[in-house]
C-alpha cells in the first residue's frame, strides 16, 4: 500500500511540482487549497505525512490549521512538515527545536524548497 502524503498549499503550481515529485516517488498524493479544506481532505484520507503551507487565505492560517490537526485525536500525530515562506515576509524566524510550543510541527522548511530537502524530509517522518 502507498503512503499517502497530503499537501495544504493555495499555490496551484506548488501543489503540482510537489505532486510530481512525491508521485515520481511513489507516494500517493492528495491536495487542498486552504486549512479549512485541508482538514477536512485529512479526516477523509488520514494521510501519513501532512505538507502545510503557513500564508494562505490569511498570514497565520497555517499555524491555526496546525492546531486544529494536533487537536484531532486521529490525526493528532500525522507527521506536518511545514513548508513555506513565512519567515521571509514577517522576519520572524521559526525553530522547531526553540518553538516547538508554538509550531506544532514536526519538520519546518523555508520555500523554495529543493526536489532533495523535500524527499529528505517526507522520507524521514515515513520513517524511510
Amino acid at each position: 500500500m502507498k503512503s499517502k502524503v497530503l499537501i495544504i498549499d493555495d499555490d496551484q503550481d506548488i501543489q503540482e511540482v510537489m505532486s510530481a515529485i512525491l508521485e515520481q516517488e511513489g507516494l500517493e498524493v492528495h491536495h487542498a487549497e486552504d486549512g479549512k479544506e485541508g482538514v477536512a481532505k485529512a479526516r477523509e484520507t488520514h494521510p501519513d505525512v501532512i505538507l502545510l503551507d503557513v500564508m494562505m487565505n490569511y498570514q497565520d492560517e497555517g499555524f491555526q490549521t496546525a492546531y486544529e490537526l494536533r487537536s484531532d485525536p486521529e490525526l493528532a500525530h500525522t507527521p506536518i512538515i511545514m513548508i513555506t515562506s513565512v519567515s521571509k515576509v514577517t522576519g520572524f524566524q521559526f525553530d522547531k527545536s526553540k518553538d516547538q510550543d508554538f509550531l506544532p510541527v514536526s519538520d519546518f522548511i523555508e520555500k523554495p524548497v529543493t526536489r532533495q530537502r523535500l524527499l529528505d524530509a517526507v522520507r524521514k517522518q515515513l520513517g524511510k
